[in-house]
């Protein structure tokens, strides 16, 4: 069995859940093929897992605390194992998001994080992560849980309206992916407007950028670059892109409006005949 000697539970998430899904294996007396079998996987994969050579999914740790009976236990540690997959850079404004509870956004090139499909998402990031694409994917998806809480964030989002035309994944994903953005209409926490080309100039056009507003923290303006994100509290730079950002939903199209064009461009562009 590789590197169980070497496995140090206290170096991340991953390590403590392949280290923690070793001990529990082994006080039951099953080996990894035994286990593989329970879960219709290979042992093989068992043992990346407890080796930190392969990531767990949620699907996965939900799927080994009905086999071992562990009360839950894995279901609450995925979420920080996926967590640590984000980039070290985007993890402050992630954790952020989370607690947000209310987010305004404007999106000049693609779907905002929390509103993508897997195959979207895995097609912008296989772009520019091909040999972590799994792991970055899982994280991605993981943050859009916050949708499906009890208490989900009021989620506002602006798209330009190249987002629909930008093709990202081919056809079939892009199709997908605007039927999903049509999925929200009936949301009442989530408000999708289209910025149309007819707008002209407007402001914001030098990039995206997100508003976070909390129930007892001050807002959070953050903006990403290529590689790394810039968060700040300032007050005058939150009051200068709330105008922004309001003048933005101004000039876009309505709620209704955005969802007949996003269903225009869906039929037209990308061959819907629903």
């Amino acid at each position: 069995m590789p590197n169980v000697q070497t496995l140090d539970p206290s170096a991340s998430p991953l390590s403590y859940f392949g280290a923690e899904l070793r001990r529990v294996r082994e006080s039951l007396g099953l080996k990894q093929s035994q286990l593989g079998s329970m879960l219709y996987c290979s042992g093989s994969l068992i043992g990346q897992i407890e080796t930190t050579k392969k990531v767990p999914t949620r699907e996965f740790a939900e799927a080994l605390d009905r086999a071992l009976r562990t009360d839950g236990l894995f279901s609450r540690l995925i979420g920080l194992v996926l967590r640590s997959q984000l980039p070290s850079w985007f993890r402050p404004y992630a954790d952020m998001e989370e607690k947000a509870a209310y987010i305004s956004t404007f999106q000049s090139q693609v779907v905002y994080g929390l509103l993508q499909t897997e195959e979207y998402a895995r097609a912008l990031i296989g772009m520019e992560h091909p040999r972590e694409v799994d792991e970055m994917v899982a994280a991605r998806l993981e943050r859009q849980r916050v949708l499906e809480r009890e208490d989900p964030p009021v989620l506002w989002v602006v798209l330009s309206e190249a987002v629909l035309h930008q093709e990202v994944g081919g056809p079939d994903v892009m199709r997908g992916q605007l039927a999903r953005l049509l999925e929200f209409r009936d949301n009442p926490w989530v408000n999708i407007q289209v910025l149309p080309f007819t707008a002209g100039q407007y402001p914001a056009m030098l990039g995206s950028f997100n508003l976070l507003r909390f129930d007892n923290d001050p807002d959070l303006f953050y903006a990403e670059s290529y590689d790394q994100g810039h968060m700040t509290a300032n007050p005058s730079v939150i009051k200068e892109r709330s105008v922004g950002y309001a003048r933005l939903q101004a000039t876009a199209l309505s709620p209704e409006d955005s969802a007949a064009m996003i269903t225009r461009v869906m039929e037209e562009r990308y061959g819907n005949r629903s």
